[in-house]
């Protein structure tokens, strides 16, 4: 008989209490205390067989260090006081790191001091949580007990009860009895029924909620709290994990607050859908909503560059795949599918689990079965039904290689940014085109007590402080991200073809009256080194405005392809709000209808990004940093093209990587750009953005109106027809090409 089923049996049986979270146990059986997260079977395993495998040991002897210094310094359970990042905070954090790993290494070891320290720990919290209300520190989220905010005690939960169930049939009854009530029980009613405005939300501080309360619930075998869990507060299924698995994933797998929310959340989502399969195999939870956990890990993987993730919305620059939340990801997601792919992944974590999916994955790599990972040109659904827009990854040249990722996804929430169809760029290993992420440092108490800075709503969710269109200095949506959550891109175009990649979607409602197109392509051609991008910005408005495009980049400009009035003397501040009063003023032009040039150098490769658009536009260098009187916000480089008084728009540009600079070596090569202009050509309903390469020869991209349309188009200009059918062509002509062969170069897309 299976664990799984024991436990149904026993629940079914009545000989395990199942009832309301507050009743005690009539029974006490050994089946009612031995341990279920992880079964006495697989633990025996692990002892037995883990040292084999050089991962595994290595986590194992990590745990050890880890726990032994705990033990050597004392049990310490403070009167909560402290925000992030403050001693009480991290004191509770370092509590339910060592409740877990005692209970993990008790189980491995059989050494009885690992069981004993974390019971000892747990008791003194037995002593305090009853006399605790809300934490004195709490603000802007529902305030916890334990820590400043309840999405901690949530997390605090989900971990301690991993460890709680290793140890608990180690318990005598009345040790095991004080724990259950006056820990895990009242915790789980405080974090549920106490506070149903947080556990009945779509959103990550209700998934750890959801997850802590059912994981408590199986260690105490109490179904009624699993139920809750599952179905929410009412069993009726609008709320709970099943719910939240639903709404908050897309088809894909993709997230709806972003990658790296979707890394947060990932650890809660399949250690609890681990506990339910272990538990409730029935349920088939890992092929709920055709596998969506599953697809979430390869996902999240996938949205990242350079081993860190996309920092799109509120978004750290310095999380990535070495997250121990992804660890978790990894372990269980190869246990579950056998997939090779992810072991390269846990091979650079260089981290695994002390469960049966750690040691999974740790008797895989020490047998050489690891595989690279297929990291892939894709697109990214977004919404629950996967119709809320997407986040596109166009990859060429390897995993260090270029990526371009255009962000049209829906809102995210209240995480969001307001950057509809804002890109960013990758190459040589580094971040090209940037997002700013958000302005925070966290667990830093120095810095607002490791929340989000003020600067974060004032500049980083702000519209200009990303890639993309701003009308009349106003950021999409107004600022309001409840508005934002009405209105999402509409994807029109998503394909690859030899040579070429390319993605274009249009954004309604950002703005009254107004409606922009953006389409981004990633071209390779034989004279141009590295692949470049190329992107046209359509603005369909209904009275005359004021457009700024921003792009921010990452680089030592090298040369400033205009002339500018520079601002040697003093720097202006660019504007009043919506992120402009972060800006300083470095130089700035007429406005001009010429096309201009910017190129910059950046861990030996040169940039260059040539732009123009359809009237005259200012160009402006600008830097963030300014009104910072707390020195919060890193001081990044910026070029704004700016319109004004127009009511339709293009705006149009290619940005070029090449050459190299070794300062080793002290040799530069192809520092100066292959390509000589750049030209938008105008037709009845297409647009040509035009390459003129220093050979003389051209590359051109034609880009149809109505990208869905699989019409004929036709743009006449410097007495030369480019001729297409179908939504886009890639249209090249080498210079020394004859007319027959000139023909051969069209490559024509429908």
């Amino acid at each position: 008989m299976s664990r799984s089923f024991l436990l149904i049996a026993l629940l079914c049986a009545g000989t395990v209490l199942v009832g309301n979270a507050g009743a005690a146990p009539t029974t006490v059986t050994s089946a009612a205390t031995e341990p279920v997260l992880v079964t006495a079977a697989e633990w025996q395993h692990m002892a037995q067989t883990g040292s084999r495998y050089p991962l595994f040991a290595r986590e194992q002897t990590r745990a050890i260090g880890m726990v032994q210094a705990a033990m050597k310094a004392g049990i310490d359970v403070p009167t909560p006081k402290d925000p992030g990042g403050g001693y009480t905070h991290e004191q509770h954090k370092r509590n339910y790191q060592a409740i877990q790993a005692a209970g993990a290494l008790y189980r491995l070891t059989s050494d009885r001091a690992y069981a004993d320290f974390a019971r000892d720990i747990l008791l003194e919290y037995a002593r305090l949580y009853p006399t605790l209300g809300k934490h004195p520190a709490g603000r802007g989220q529902i305030p916890g007990r334990l820590f400043w905010q309840m999405l901690n005690d949530s997390v605090w939960l989900v971990h301690a009860s991993q460890g709680y169930d290793a140890i608990r049939d180690s318990l005598n009854a009345e040790d095991r009895r004080t724990i259950d009530e006056q820990v895990f029980r009242r915790m789980a009613r405080f974090l549920s029924e106490e506070t149903p405005e947080n556990f009945d939300r779509i959103h990550n501080h209700a998934t750890w909620a959801v997850a802590a309360v059912g994981m408590a619930g199986y260690v105490l075998r109490d179904q009624e709290m699993v139920e809750k869990a599952l179905l929410g507060l009412s069993k009726q299924g609008e709320a709970g994990f099943l719910k939240q698995i639903d709404q908050l994933f897309s088809p894909d797998g993709y997230y709806e607050e972003g990658p790296y929310y979707q890394r947060y959340a990932l650890a809660p989502f399949v250690v609890f859908a681990r506990t339910i399969e272990r538990n409730e195999p029935q349920r088939k939870i890992f092929e709920h909503k055709d596998g969506v956990l599953l697809k979430a890990v390869d996902t999240l993987v996938q949205s990242s560059y350079g081993g860190y993730f996309f920092p799109i919305n509120d978004a750290l620059l310095d999380k990535g795949l070495d997250t121990e939340e992804l660890v978790a990801g990894i372990a269980i997601a190869y246990a579950q599918t056998g997939d090779e792919r992810l072991l390269s992944i846990a091979e650079r974590q260089g981290r695994t689990l002390l469960t049966p999916e750690g040691l999974q994955v740790a008797e895989a790599l020490a047998a050489g079965r690891a595989k690279s990972f297929d990291f892939r040109t894709l697109l990214l659904r977004d919404g629950p039904d996967g119709k809320r827009g997407a986040l596109a990854i166009l990859r060429t040249g390897g995993e260090n290689g270029q990526t371009l990722v255009m962000k049209n996804t829906a809102q995210g929430m209240g995480h969001g940014h307001f950057d509809k169809l804002h890109w960013l760029f990758y190459d040589n290993g580094q971040r090209v085109v940037t997002d700013y992420g958000a302005a925070r440092f966290l667990n830093v108490e120095a810095k607002s007590g490791g929340t989000y800075l003020p600067e974060n709503t004032s500049w980083a969710k702000q519209t200009v402080a990303h890639n993309t269109l701003v009308v009349n200095e106003q950021s999409h949506f107004g600022g309001d991200w409840r508005v934002g959550e009405k209105h999402a891109p509409t994807p029109l175009l998503f394909e690859q073809a030899d040579g070429m990649q390319i993605v274009s979607a249009r954004m309604e409602g950002a703005y009254d009256g107004v409606v922009f197109t953006r389409t981004l392509a990633l071209l390779e051609y034989p004279e141009l080194p590295l692949p470049v991008v190329i992107d046209l910005l359509r603005v369909d408005g209904n009275a005359p405005a004021r457009y700024d495009l921003p792009l921010h980049f990452n680089g030592h400009i090298m040369n400033v392809g205009f002339e500018a009035q520079r601002a040697l003397a003093e720097r202006q501040v660019m504007g009043k709000a919506n992120g402009y009063q972060h800006l300083w003023v470095d130089a700035s032009t007429t406005p001009s209808p010429d096309t201009r040039s910017l190129s910059w150098l950046l861990d030996g490769r040169f940039y260059t990004y040539r732009f123009g658009a359809s009237a005259p536009i200012r160009a402006i260098l600008a830097e963030s940093g300014a009104n910072d009187p707390d020195f919060n916000l890193r001081r990044e480089p910026v070029l704004i093209q700016r319109m004004d008084g127009q009511t339709q728009a293009s705006f149009f540009g290619v940005l070029e990587p090449h050459g190299e600079y070794n300062g080793t070596a002290e040799y530069v090569h192809g520092a100066n750009s292959r390509i000589r202009s750049i030209q938008r050509l105008r037709g009845e309903d297409a647009d040509v953005v035009l390459l003129t390469l220093i050979s003389g020869g051209t590359l051109a991209l034609g880009i149809a109106d109505d990208p869905t349309s699989a019409r004929d188009h036709r743009v006449v200009a410097n007495g030369r027809t480019y001729q297409w059918k179908g939504r886009y062509a890639r249209i090249a002509q080498p210079v020394d090409a004859k007319p027959s062969a000139r023909k051969q170069q069209e490559s024509q897309r429908p």
